[in-house]
């Protein structure tokens, strides 16, 4: 079939999948972005040559350091050096020398841990290996040769686990393999613990231990000490912040770093009280117009969205979170009329009010009953959800007005970016006519809030309130190192639909804690060596 064909058959296939879809979710939490919304489909043409190989070419330092990284920096005491380097401009060859050290020092440690692992699970295989028999005659669709998935061959080359089909051995027709791709890649996740969407801990990481470390009661006693003061010290704060905020702490040091509240611990409690009651005014004042004429279709889209917004986490398919959902994002909108209400927003409201529900609760969040809450609690949560919101879209309010101008940018930096930094990866989706628009449109609209389960959002909106133009800016530099991230998956799908249903179903529902730092240290590198010299990555 020719490349405009496979494109044809994916978007007729897909036609139906569009954002609401609760019965098709995709990539983490939600349905795919809609093809026929924002893809451009590219000029029919004939069957696209095999590619051509390249000349070999040294590995960059990106792709170095991305080779010898198979762990987050949150693991040992000397990556403060580093994270303090955050908000300071330095020499990139310091930069690189530091980043190297910590590095090296954490895959010695994973390397210790593989084994005793590895010791653990040679007993575990003796005792299951008759079990195993018995469920491989009952699912023998799922556990092919084709298809096989077991910790055994989980584990590539270098010993990282295999994360989705295209790393599992390849010996079928492609016919044969093509319906049950994607339910397959769902199912071939890594061997972890069941963790939940919205972790409790800050620091909780894919481990599943409950139990707070040494060193993370070490860095919450830190924030302590930093918050006990009579002037926050709003720098200290942000290079402490940029490794992961602790649970306890977060609600207050997310609405410091957001410029909601003051520094000074005097007149916290007042700008409080007075933002809280200015929102209500807000409410009184304008929610009844939601259903005047020219009020209405903004309402109803909000009304439509809303309980589209994380349909796996039954928190939000709540009546009386919805209902304070829409009172947010309609008042967010009629303020704010160069953009008014874009379907996507009301993503960015679930981050904040987790993190402040979180301070009246000491459960899990996921089941969490907020009927149980104090009213004046749930209209603190509400009224403060609504501010730190509008502080976050303050700085991308382009990515939103007419014609989505800040995405449109965005995008186009991003295929800039990954041009310079992977040319095997643009080169093989330029091959196969995958448009950048077509798949990072969403990362840009949504945070990658589609692409990752709640509690790793949260975690990374740690690191992106701490650090300058967090949202605007250094957003970029994640989604690049997202996307090299699974140069192997992309390299081994050989057409159009078979890279368009990974990109929107990157299995990434196992990440926790570790994952995100991983992808935050690439993103850290990225930005020191392109960020202040933009033209290294035009070519």
């Amino acid at each position: 079939m020719s490349g405009d064909g496979n494109k044809k058959q994916f978007w007729k296939r897909n036609a139906a999948k569009v954002p609401g879809s609760i019965q098709h979710v995709y990539g983490a939490q939600h349905p795919p972005f809609d093809p026929l919304l924002h893809a451009n489909l590219i000029k029919a043409g004939q069957k696209p040559s095999p590619a051509t190989p390249g000349k070999p070419k040294k590995a960059t330092t990106f792709q170095e350091f991305e080779s010898i990284t198979s762990d987050a920096w949150d693991v040992g005491d000397d990556d403060d050096e580093l994270l303090a380097m955050a908000a300071q401009n330095l020499n990139i060859e310091v930069v690189m020398e530091t980043a190297n050290k910590v590095i090296e020092n954490h895959s010695k440690l994973q390397e210790r841990q593989k084994l005793d692992d590895n010791t653990q699970e040679e007993g575990a295989d003796d005792d299951d290996e008759e079990e195993d028999e018995d469920e491989e005659d009952e699912e023998g669709d799922l556990t092919s040769p084709e298809v096989s998935f077991s910790f055994q061959s989980s584990l590539d080359t270098e010993g990282h686990l295999v994360k989705s089909h295209s790393e599992a051995p390849i010996g079928s027709p492609k016919d044969a393999a093509g319906e049950h791709a994607a339910l397959y890649r769902q199912r071939s996740l890594p061997h972890r613990p069941v963790i939940p969407l919205v972790a409790r801990m800050a620091d909780q990481n894919t481990s599943g231990t409950p139990a707070m470390t040494e060193r993370e009661a070490s860095r919450l006693d830190k924030f302590k000490q930093l918050l006990a003061g009579p002037n926050t010290d709003l720098e200290e704060l942000r290079k402490l912040s940029w490794s992961g905020i602790p649970r306890q702490v977060r609600p207050i040091t997310w609405k410091l770093l957001s410029g909601y509240l003051p520094a000074n611990a005097e007149r916290r409690e007042n700008v409080l009280q007075r933002k809280r009651q200015e929102y209500f005014g807000f409410i009184q004042q304008y929610y009844d117009s939601r259903n005047d004429e020219h009020h209405q279709d903004t309402y109803r889209q909000i009304h439509i969205d809303i309980p589209r917004t994380n349909p796996l986490i039954p928190l939000f398919q709540q009546a009386s979170v919805q209902e304070i959902f829409e009172r947010i994002l309609f008042i967010w909108a009629i303020r704010h009329p160069a953009s008014g209400y874009v379907q996507g927003i009301n993503d960015l409201v679930t981050p904040f009010f987790v993190v402040y529900v979180f301070e009246y609760i000491e459960e899990e969040v996921e089941n969490f009953d907020v009927s149980s809450l104090q009213e004046e609690a749930l209209r603190n949560i509400e009224a403060d959800s609504f501010w730190c919101m509008s502080k976050l879209l303050d700085g991308i309010q382009d990515n939103y007005t007419f014609a989505q101008p800040g995405i449109q940018r965005k995008v186009k930096a991003l295929e800039e970016l990954v041009s310079r930094i992977d040319e095997s990866v643009h080169h093989h989706m330029q091959h196969y006519e995958v448009e950048y628009l077509q798949f990072a449109f969403r990362w840009m609209n949504n945070l990658l809030m589609r692409e990752l389960p709640l509690r790793c959002t949260i975690r990374l909106w740690d690191t992106y309130q701490a650090e300058p133009e967090g949202f605007s800016h250094f957003h970029l530099y994640v989604c690049a190192a997202f996307l090299v991230r699974w140069r192997k998956e992309i390299l081994e799908e050989r057409d159009f639909q078979g890279l368009m249903i990974l990109l929107q179903n990157l299995p990434t529902m196992h990440w926790g804690n570790e994952e995100v730092s991983v992808l935050l240290a690439e993103a850290y590198r990225l930005k020191f060596a392109f960020a202040d010299a933009p033209n290294h990555y035009k070519r």
